[in-house]
């Protein structure tokens, strides 16, 4: 589910967050690397052998944009759609050619200059066909006004404030079957971070958009949350923490209104990072169909069971991935890795 700043504030943003720049500029050269160089499959948990094989190839399906982010699979188009957040951008891939421009602008509609990330990010395709998107540089929730087949920038704020309030950057979201939306508010697509003065909330939280329209903090308590999903029962709301000192994972039990009423720490990433297994941090990620969790981060997507335990880790060489998405059937993985887009297949 990624500035105006001092040269040494961008690099840690970047390196611990995985948020984009809009300074395309100043944006780092990646190395060009072939399709049997980009990454591999570590198993930790022979359990994980009956998700993913242990030679799985890591193919590239996209390359040479700024910031890739928020992928989503379209199964009635049979298309994937991402987001280039600095670039203000979403990108289509139908499996047959290279991504092709899909919808501009995405997160950005004010024509005034604005600095830091002004794209989407996090996107999610609601079950009557309706695409959500979390954008950074409109600081609000919405929805395309437009069907998928003839997208256009035309948008619904769903939420763009709490208590009168802007939102610092929307980041990732999720929807629920009764259409309870679920998003994480990050400072990540602020020009200036936490420091910048256009910056409302002193807190960075978790919320639900209810179906009357209302939009509920369900906690500020996760430092710099990230990526957001429920478990396949829908009791269970997991959301990630990108937070440098203190990333990991929570999972909280959500009561028939869709609100918290317990929960906490799932796994901690200091404690992998310690045990030399993965570096640290978590990004966008989502539920496979046994309920498993696939977190991009620094090192690749990591696979991580109900319990919280790791499984496996998809590594990526050079990059660091931002999200990922599965197809319909969750046999296919898309993974979004700084400048590329990248799938690898899962067991059936």
């Amino acid at each position: 589910m990624k500035k105006i700043l001092s040269a040494i504030a961008l690099c840690c943003i970047i390196a611990w967050y995985g948020c984009g720049t809009n300074n395309t500029e100043n944006k780092e050269t990646k190395p060009i690397v072939k399709d049997i160089e980009l990454g591999k499959i570590e198993i930790y948990d022979s359990s994980a052998l009956g998700i993913i094989d242990s030679n799985a190839t890591i193919e590239s399906i996209g390359r040479n944009y700024t910031w890739a982010e928020g992928p989503v699979w379209i199964a009635s188009k049979q298309m994937l759609i991402f987001s280039d957040v600095p670039e203000n951008k979403i990108y289509q891939w139908n499996d047959k050619d290279t991504p092709t421009l899909y919808l501009a602008p995405s997160g950005y509609t004010d024509t005034a200059f604005r600095a830091g990330e002004t794209g989407s990010n996090g996107l999610f395709l609601e079950k009557d066909g309706n695409l959500l998107l979390c954008q950074s540089g409109n600081r609000q929730v919405a929805r395309m006004n437009a069907p998928l087949d003839a997208p256009k920038p035309l948008f619904t704020a769903l939420a763009a404030n709490y208590k009168g309030k802007r939102f610092n950057s929307p980041n990732d979201l999720i929807e629920d079957s009764k259409k309870n939306i679920y998003f994480t508010d990050p400072i990540y697509g602020l020009p200036k971070g936490a420091d910048d003065p256009e910056r409302e909330l002193s807190f960075e939280g978790v919320y639900k958009i209810s179906t009357d329209g209302k939009t509920t903090l369900l906690t500020d308590s996760i430092p710099n949350p990230n990526g957001i999903a429920l478990s396949l029962d829908e009791k269970i709301l997991y959301v990630a923490s990108s937070n440098d000192k203190h990333p990991g994972w929570f999972a909280y039990n959500l009561d028939e209104n869709g609100n918290i009423k317990s929960g906490g720490l799932l796994l901690d990433a200091t404690d992998l990072k310690e045990k030399a297994i993965v570096k640290q941090g978590a990004d966008g990620f989502k539920i496979d169909k046994y309920g498993n969790i696939f977190s991009s981060g620094p090192d690749g997507v990591d696979i991580i069971s109900p319990t919280g335990k790791l499984l496996a880790l998809i590594k990526i060489y050079e990059r660091r991935t931002s999200n990922c998405a599965f197809n319909e059937t969750k046999d296919v993985l898309f993974i979004t890795a700084d400048d590329m887009v990248l799938k690898v297949k899962l067991h059936p």
